[in-house]
């Protein structure tokens, strides 16, 4: 397969990587075209346009960071220049109405349409690790599988409904975001009665929490390590904000999500948007006093 691969941010680097590895013939565009640079001396062709990282490709895959990003690149030359019966790819986390409103205009360009967002951050997209929700079109998804194949190691089919992988990915945004907001509120508490943050770490992740979440993040603020950013508070912020609507769209009620949105709104107002969303730890220690 021919794959075009558009949005080379620390995720989108990390996954081009992955199919110019596996030795896949790739077109890759960025608006800042020198971080195409190491893909480039991988072996992947650097297009200067959004229509040259889509012409003639069988297989277009975007990695952008919101809905504006998504709908910029499909009018500035994706839907124009993806031949028909192509497939076209949104790897990143949007609005399940963006994602509907996609695939109206894709099916009426005649190309095929699959969200496939994923789970994980950057390091585990570099080494393959990568949970994939792939939702759309199933024999466009059947004939992706290998290419999921070389990005991650699990591929979890949404179903018939682009919209249906954006519910998945945002609902599992929500309860991470959850366990960052609990994970904070209990390392304030900790270290308000004289713990050691990293004595609490342990603590929770050799018993019940030993899952990879709470490893990674509980390591995070233990150590207020917030600067190496894998998941920023803009765009834990973002999400929060997709994963509302969709809830409203479905008349469905999410309590849990207002508590950690209001605490990244918190982080945001202090001039943290760009330190990763585990940053939520200093900002229940500062509620608490110990800042």
């Amino acid at each position: 397969m021919k794959v075009g691969f558009i949005g080379l941010g620390n995720m989108g680097q990390a996954i081009a990587g992955r199919i110019v590895d596996a030795g896949y013939d790739l077109v890759v565009y960025n608006r800042t075209l020198s971080k195409a640079d190491e893909l480039e001396k991988k072996g992947a062709k650097v297009a200067d346009s959004i229509g040259g990282a889509c012409a003639g490709r069988d297989v277009v895959f975007t990695m952008l960071s919101d809905d504006k990003a998504l709908t910029s690149v499909a009018d500035d030359g994706l839907l124009d220049n993806l031949p028909k019966g192509a497939v076209h790819v949104p790897m990143g986390t949007h609005s399940v109405t963006a994602l509907t409103e996609m695939k109206e205009r894709h099916d009426a360009a005649g190309h095929a349409f699959v969200a496939a967002p994923v789970l994980g951050r950057p390091d585990a997209a570099a080494a393959g690790q990568l949970g994939i929700v792939p939702g759309g079109d199933q024999a466009a998804i059947a004939k992706l599988e290998p290419l999921f194949k070389a990005i991650g190691r699990r591929t979890f089919d949404a179903g018939s409904n682009p919209a249906g992988a954006a519910a998945v990915k945002l609902a599992n945004n929500m309860v991470l975001g959850c366990a960052v907001e609990a994970m904070a509120e209990a390392f304030a508490l900790t270290r308000k009665f004289g713990v050691e943050p990293t004595v609490f770490n342990e603590v929770m992740t050799d018993g019940l929490f030993s899952a990879p979440a709470y490893k990674v993040y509980g390591g995070i603020i233990a150590n207020e390590s917030y600067d190496k950013v894998g998941f920023s508070v803009r765009l834990g912020f973002k999400d929060s904000n997709l994963v509302m609507a969709a809830g409203q769209a479905a008349n469905v009620p999410l309590p849990s999500l207002n508590v950690f949105r209001d605490t990244l709104i918190e982080a945001l107002a202090h001039g943290e948007g760009d330190l990763d969303w585990a940053v939520m730890g200093r900002v229940r220690a500062r509620a608490g006093g110990l800042e």
